[in-house]
């Protein structure tokens, strides 16, 4: 029988459940055992797919299409498996499937209530989870606070699950913080009593509590809190802020707690753990490297979690490289005012992220300009090949017409236009192209090098697409479209000859990279602005440093 693992938060918000979620999740799978994983997010929302970035970080995509919270791409990225579908569940989406079956009558006439027709399809959507994977362990993750009001269903179906599927069937983990009082130098436990009151009085008693802490937390302080929490002192789990989040697994290894998940739920392990591969990369990580300057240009740069795939994949690729990646975080809106072109000084790789909506773009086209010109290694990201396509239409052209009906639907060349299947939809919300696609690469193109493969599958978000009126003369310009769908409608990745890397994908590589296996295209951009930086480090020890124009003021023009 399935096992189920549920994690809450107390405290503060933010306090890292989803992390600890997905470094649990390691331990597990390096113990032989198959894991699935799975988000309740409170929020009334459908899904995070119409919401701002800057309310909620990305939108992390799955294989399958669904638009979800950030922390899924912690689990995929740490655990290296597939979510789904039924791994981001919200509140918005429980009440409308509620209603939707209420509407229908499916209730017989009867009065609709939080318990047990909220609470019921809640435990549904977890239970489903188990079903469509067969995994050993599902991991459940209930995003906010204990105490938030919006919280409670969600918290009153997992006490309901205790007693649906057995005691020796559930676990529950609750991570909690200790604020550190600096006048005292000491670290503070009653904050977590109080939160452990707060999840007791809905019916949950913690069999783990994960204290996590900036400071070194003393032995005193886990009996303290193992005491007055009434849980095992062996389930009093330290967990002081690392520095290298990818470390999280060996230091929460270290502590037991794999060993004690196993013994409380009664799993049965196939193998011993063996962390090497990831130990290794944490040695690796922890290598004094050359670092390397890279750059996105976006519009959500203030709140780095509106990019954390796109960082995390430029670390993974940095790993690989042997480099440490230091971002350089460009707004593009900035550069159409002339501001921040200070940041292009340095440089040895720019990205271009996705996004939508009019604000900023002018700034990215601005970008894409500069890196053409001053031969930067480019990759560009769904909206970021789609910039690229437009900046390199405007250079042949000869012309600032060429642009996007997203931004302006009465250009003169739309050279990027709506899909077809687009144009009658009224709903913003789920509608666009999602999900994993397939893409035929042409031999001899970079991105066939990269990947060293004729066909993949990489997932997509959006809306508008290259027009292919415009493929013949930008072909004959020297733009090779390297990616298409199967039956060559789609453009997929479009890259320039003569260019020692200038590449843009339609789909959102990111989401598919790993810590220990960083997608290829990120490698390939990474490896060519590493060779880029040698070649001027070693211009500059012979005193032949080439002169390269910073195209600020040309590309303002």
């Amino acid at each position: 029988m399935t096992k189920y693992i549920f994690f809450t938060g107390g405290v503060v918000s933010s306090v890292g459940k989803g992390v600890t979620a997905a470094a649990l999740g390691r331990l597990l799978k390096a113990r032989g055992l198959s894991v699935a994983v799975q988000k309740l997010d409170p929020y009334i929302n459908v899904d995070p797919g119409t919401m701002s970035p800057y309310q909620h970080g990305e939108v992390f995509v799955t294989e399958d299409g669904a638009e979800t919270d950030l922390d899924l791409g912690h689990y995929e990225r740490f655990i290296d498996i597939n979510a789904s579908q039924a791994s981001n569940v919200t509140t918005g989406k429980v009440y409308a499937e509620v209603i939707a079956r209420e509407r229908r009558g499916d209730y017989l006439g009867g009065t609709i209530q939080v318990i047990p027709h909220i609470t019921n399809e809640i435990k549904r959507n977890i239970r489903l989870v188990a079903e469509q994977s067969q995994a050993d362990v599902v991991l459940v993750e209930v995003g906010g606070t204990v105490g938030d009001i919006e919280s409670l269903p969600f918290m009153e179906a997992l006490r309901q699950m205790r007693s649906d599927v057995g005691r020796r069937n559930t676990l529950y983990v609750h991570v909690t913080f200790l604020p550190h009082i600096g006048a005292s130098d000491e670290l503070k436990t009653k904050p977590t009593q109080h939160s452990v009151r707060e999840l007791r009085s809905i019916g949950i008693h913690p069999d783990v509590i994960i204290a996590r802490a900036d400071h070194a937390i003393p032995k005193e302080h886990i009996k303290k809190i193992a005491l007055f929490c009434d849980v095992r002192k062996r389930a009093v789990i330290p967990a002081v802020t690392s520095d290298i989040l990818y470390n999280i697994p060996l230091l929460l290894e270290e502590t037991g707690l794999g060993d004690y998940v196993i013994d409380r739920l009664k799993l049965k392990q196939t193998k011993r753990p063996n962390l090497t591969e990831w130990e290794e990369m944490i040695a690796n990580i922890r290598q004094s490297k050359t670092k390397i300057r890279v750059g996105i240009v976006g519009k959500y740069v203030e709140l780095h979690d509106a990019y954390m795939s796109v960082r995390e994949s430029l670390y993974h690729a940095g790993i690989t490289n042997n480099r440490d990646v230091e971002i350089a975080w460009i707004h593009s809106g900035d550069l159409e005012k002339g501001k921040g072109w200070e940041q292009f000084d340095g440089l040895d790789g720019i990205v271009v992220p996705g996004g939508f909506g009019e604000r900023g773009v002018e700034g990215k086209i601005m970008a894409a300009r500069w890196a053409r010109e001053n031969k930067v290694p480019y990759l560009g990201l769904c909206l970021g090949m789609q910039v690229m396509c437009i900046e390199f239409a405007r250079h042949v052209l000869q012309s600032d017409e060429p642009n996007s009906t997203e931004f302006d639907s009465h250009t003169k060349h739309p050279v990027i236009s709506l899909m077809p299947d687009q144009h009658a939809l009224e709903d913003m919300g789920g509608t666009m192209r999602l999900g994993s696609y397939p893409c035929v690469l042409t031999e001899g193109s970079k991105a066939a090098a990269a990947y060293d493969a004729e066909l993949v599958q990489e997932r997509h978000r959006h809306r508008w697409e290259f027009n292919n009126s415009y493929r013949d003369r930008l072909e004959e310009a020297g733009m090779v479209f390297s990616g298409l769908s199967p039956d060559g409608r789609l453009v997929e990745i479009a890259e320039l000859e003569d260019h020692p890397f200038m590449l843009g994908s339609q789909f959102h590589p990111e989401f598919k990279s790993r810590p220990n296996r960083p997608h290829p295209l990120f490698d390939a951009f990474l490896r060519t602005a590493v060779a880029r930086q040698e070649s001027r480090e070693t211009a500059a020890k012979n005193g032949v440093l080439p002169v390269e124009e910073m195209a600020a003021t040309a590309s303002k023009k």
